[in-house]
């Protein structure tokens, strides 16, 4: 039937948190003389359930409740001052003039997605807000993209999915959306073997060109 609806990541996509994420951790290494592995964070990029000693530069018996603390402090400090990616408000103010169904599919809570787009004016644009506690299984499982398809009312087929990182884009294609991949800086060095398309940044992009990898498709 053609394009019909877009299904966007959040974090990395929307607004590029993960850099105010990684940022802010290495500022706390750097105050405390410690040398940060960029890897380690990197590697976290997209999941959930990791597990992994962030502050592994730091002996063992170092306050880790204390420096999460400073962590989230500086972290929300950069998250509130970063802004929307290029491209995302004008794609989709044009998506929702042309009445097609959007949704959010994130990996983060809903506190945390919808305190970022309300005061950035983007929350009304969607129709439907997915988010980790939804589901059983967080992104590289397709459940987060099977809901948010379920609550638009329209088929893989007829969907765009955005994504920035492997385990989002995985999530996506094993859901049978096709997926645009827009990488952040953390993740541009990452390979995304099932992108349908992959754009530095959806500035300039139009529902045409989108229709298009629709129809091709």
């Amino acid at each position: 039937m053609g394009l019909r609806g877009l299904i966007f990541d959040f974090d990395g996509l929307i607004v590029d948190t993960e850099s105010a994420i990684i940022d802010s951790w290495q500022t706390i290494h750097r105050e405390d003389g410690r040398l940060a592995r960029p890897e380690v964070l990197h590697a976290l990029v997209g999941h959930v359930g990791i597990v992994s000693d962030k502050w592994e530069a730091y002996p063992l018996l170092h306050d880790r409740e204390g420096l999460e603390q400073r962590h989230r402090v500086l972290a929300r400090a950069l998250m509130a001052a970063a802004p929307v990616r290029p491209g995302i408000a004008d794609l989709l103010a044009e998506a929702r003039a042309a009445g097609l169904r959007l949704a959010v599919a994130s990996n983060s809570s809903h506190s945390h997605v919808e305190g970022q787009l309300a005061p950035r004016g983007l929350l009304g644009f969607f129709d439907a807000v997915l988010c980790r506690g939804d589901v059983q299984f967080g992104k590289p499982a397709p459940d987060l993209y099977i809901a948010a398809l379920a609550r638009l009312g329209i088929p893989a087929l007829d969907a765009i999915a955005f994504e920035d990182s492997v385990p989002g884009h995985v999530a996506a294609a094993r859901a049978g959306l096709r997926v645009v991949v827009i990488p952040n800086p953390a993740t541009a060095h990452h390979d995304f073997p099932h992108a349908t398309a992959r754009w530095d940044s959806l500035h300039s992009v139009t529902l045409a060109q989108l229709s298009s990898l629709v129809v091709c498709g």
